[in-house]
């Protein structure tokens, strides 16, 4: 499976789907008003897939006259692009793993593997990750540890950091995530927290579930 969902594969009622079924942010939840209604017109107007949809809303500066054509209110068309768009979360760079030594990601960037989808797609298997090793001159357990958190990072919301942490807590990948138990990830992680003091504060319950939700899309 490739760094980012294939839009190509996901049909406007997956779409609609997934935000019904999304506990969405306060600031997005009146995407569900009327949301069939909203679809129906985005369909009726000959958006098939995902990827079609997004094609036009990922530039701003469309959607005015989207609105127009389709009759769906801007504002609501404005919420949707939000949302699409977190589902490719930006790729992060190899120096956001700032916790590895500096020459083994320097290495990493030598190679053009400057970002976590590129180093996600060029390293998929343990042949492709045993052969960089040797080939970059770097411990094969550093190139499986960073892949990991390249993995991770494909789930929306994770930030290298929060990856750091799902390691830590023992979930190593989007599939370990997708099929945890909230309760349990959420105490995991909480624990980890304590014990490496990443951040102030408390880990939710709430946006864990959503953590595996959306990890959900990736497995």
């Amino acid at each position: 499976m490739p760094y980012y969902i294939d839009a190509e594969e996901l049909s406007l009622d997956d779409l609609q789907k997934r935000i019904e079924e999304t506990d969405l942010v306060p600031s997005r939840s009146s995407l569900l008003e009327d949301i069939d209604g909203a679809f129906s017109k985005l369909k009726a107007h000959g958006f098939v897939t995902l990827a079609d949809l997004r094609k036009v809303l990922k530039n701003s500066k469309n959607i005015p006259a989207l609105s127009k054509e389709v009759g769906v209110d801007a504002a609501y068309l404005t919420l949707l692009r939000r949302e699409v768009e977190s589902y490719f979360p930006k790729a992060h760079s190899v120096g956001a793993f700032d916790w590895f030594q500096t020459d083994d990601l320097a290495k990493l960037e030598s190679r053009g593997l400057r970002n976590t989808a590129l180093l996600y797609d060029a390293l998929t298997t343990s042949e492709k990750r045993e052969k960089a090793a040797i080939a970059l001159g770097v411990d094969a357990g550093v190139i499986d540890s960073i892949y990991a958190l390249a993995d991770l990072t494909r789930i929306q919301w994770v930030s290298p950091m929060t990856a750091r942490m799902l390691v830590s807590a023992g979930y190593k990948d989007a599939k370990a995530v997708s099929n945890a138990n909230p309760e349990r990830l959420c105490n995991d992680l909480d624990r980890v927290n304590k014990e490496h003091n990443y951040f102030k504060g408390t880990i939710g319950l709430r946006d864990v579930r959503r953590l595996v939700k959306a990890a959900s899309y990736l497995s």
